[in-house]
């Protein structure tokens, strides 16, 4: 069984090998002109869904096909082009052409989750025993669509990473005239509201002691996004150790729902060839 459905895998796949530079199969600079060809780059893409959908390691997703080494030294060249992160951008231009981001209403909410092998942004989980944690602050659209994240390690409180969080919006610039921050119990404080004014947002912020459902507001995006990124088991159990390499995974898991979104939204309303035979 596919690890994505082809109906979404073919576009990522076509959009990311748009974004990468031409390989030679064999290295010209071999003195025998015999060298090993070069493991196709669709192949390591695989590999590196796999790796993201199932949280396994690289020892255990290598084959035949491609060695764990090569899925790594391919990751590495991989982030140093900016291939994840373009990727990313190009799915959320692309929903934004066809859909359209809900630029005017803003959720952002932060999400723990385990790190068991530590790392560059892992600490000490309030809420797990004191085991390592990974906590993202993240920022989605009135819809659900994932605009960024900060990372850090989980015994940073929430109101602390706001700051950058919103600071994202910058990327999407102009902003419509007033664009409503939701945020959860754990923002409600002067210090919050000073800063969301200072940027000319507007909070709506639940108040402290006060019990009401999750989908009362617009705040209930940020947490179906969160599932939709706990669903990707590398994001869910991160081993990674280094920033650069978490960034990349959820580069690749945000583009994915971006595109499965746009996809989802657009069929009642476009025709497009690999269109699905019914709605996703």
């Amino acid at each position: 069984m596919p690890v994505l459905p082809s109906w979404l895998t073919e576009p990522l796949w076509e959009q990311f090998a748009a974004l990468l530079p031409e390989r030679p199969v064999c290295d010209p600079a071999h003195p025998l002109g015999c060298h090993r060809p070069r493991i196709s780059d669709r192949v390591v893409f695989d590999k590196l869904l796999q790796l993201l959908r199932f949280g396994c390691s690289y020892q255990a997703i290598a084959d035949s096909t491609c060695s764990a080494t090569t899925i790594r030294t391919r990751r590495d060249e991989w982030m140093r082009l900016g291939v994840f992160a373009r990727l990313r951008q190009l799915a959320l231009q692309a929903y934004d052409r066809i859909v359209g981001l809900v630029l005017d209403q803003v959720a952002v909410d932060g999400c723990i989750t385990k790190a068991p092998g530590g790392g560059e942004v892992a600490g000490r989980s309030s809420v797990d025993r004191g085991k390592q944690g990974l906590k993202r602050s993240g920022m989605v659209d009135g819809y659900g669509i994932p605009r960024g994240r900060v990372l850090a390690g989980s015994n940073r409180h929430d109101s602390l990473l706001l700051a950058p969080t919103v600071d994202l919006l910058g990327d999407f610039a102009p902003l419509p005239e007033q664009t409503i921050v939701h945020l959860d119990a754990c923002y409600d404080s002067d210090s919050t509201r000073t800063l969301l004014a200072g940027r000319g947002l507007h909070g709506r912020i639940a108040h402290k002691g006060e019990k009401a459902p999750i989908r009362a507001s617009r705040r209930w995006h940020v947490e179906r996004t969160h599932a939709w990124q706990n669903a990707f088991h590398r994001l869910a159990r991160c081993f990674e150790r280094r920033a650069v390499v978490v960034d990349a995974f959820f580069d690749l898991a945000d583009a994915i729902i971006t595109v499965r979104s746009l996809i989802r939204r657009a069929w009642t309303s476009h025709r497009w060839h690999t269109r699905p035979h019914r709605r996703p």
